[in-house]
């Protein structure tokens, strides 16, 4: 396990105690028997000092209770262990099966957001550029300006609207994070990781084009960033 943590709960039940032990503290013994018979002597007392007179005594006899034989007891907690450990592994394997399989369909969503993106990309910057391009002729109108200089900001302005590299790096996150979930190594804190790195393109994607559709589509792209990382948290 090399993510969060297994707590075992162990529960014995029925009778625990294997019996009472006596001991009889013999030494204390004779020097009751002494101090009784010179009592009796000193007194001048009749009868004779018997085991009736004595088991009273304080600390004459002591019991304890037996603890449980922990070498036999242990060789059943072993087997009780090790069965709920295989079911623990099964469970675990067929949960990430399931996981697994759920990340997949998010990330093929998340894959289909990026290419419809990335289909409107050229007819953005077109338009971008058409939209400064009107912008300027009616400057030129206003305006004396260098017609030279203008069209260089306009095509530097509409070139700020290509996310080209934006969608490139985006596609080779995808690949890897596919590529985590074919590995057999512990990757939950990778995944996570990546994740932080797909929010950070969808932002600045975002950033870069003002347009109602991208907009509507970067919102999306989040709203599965955040349902693939709730899942990712789930993961070893």
């Amino acid at each position: 396990l090399d993510r969060g943590r297994v707590e075992v709960n162990i529960v014995l039940q029925g009778d625990t105690s294997t019996g009472v032990l006596l001991q009889v503290n013999m030494d204390l013994a004779r020097q009751y028997h002494r101090c009784l018979e010179e009592v009796k002597s000193t007194l001048e007392l009749g009868g004779e000092v018997t085991i009736a007179d004595m088991l009273g005594l304080r600390d004459l006899i002591s019991h304890q209770e037996e603890g449980l034989d922990l070498e036999k007891e242990w060789i059943v907690l072993e087997k009780a262990l090790s069965l709920a450990l295989d079911e623990c592994d099964r469970m675990r394997e067929q949960e990430g099966q399931t996981l697994k399989q759920d990340l997949r369909n998010r990330l093929q969503a998340f894959s289909r957001l990026v290419r419809t993106i990335e289909s409107n990309v050229p007819d953005i910057v077109q338009g971008r550029t058409l939209e400064l391009k009107a912008r300027i002729e009616k400057l030129l109108t206003e305006v004396d300006l260098d017609p030279a200089r203008l069209a260089q900001e306009a095509a530097f302005m509409a070139d700020k609207a290509d996310v080209t590299e934006e969608i490139v790096r985006l596609r080779s996150h995808i690949d890897q994070f596919e590529t985590f979930l074919g590995s057999n190594e512990p990757v939950g804190r990778r995944l996570d990781f990546l994740l932080q790195e797909f929010l950070r393109e969808v932002n600045t994607l975002a950033s870069k084009i003002s347009n109602g559709t991208v907009a509507h589509l970067g919102v999306e792209m989040k709203n599965e960033i955040e349902k693939l990382r709730e899942q990712v948290q789930n993961i070893e």
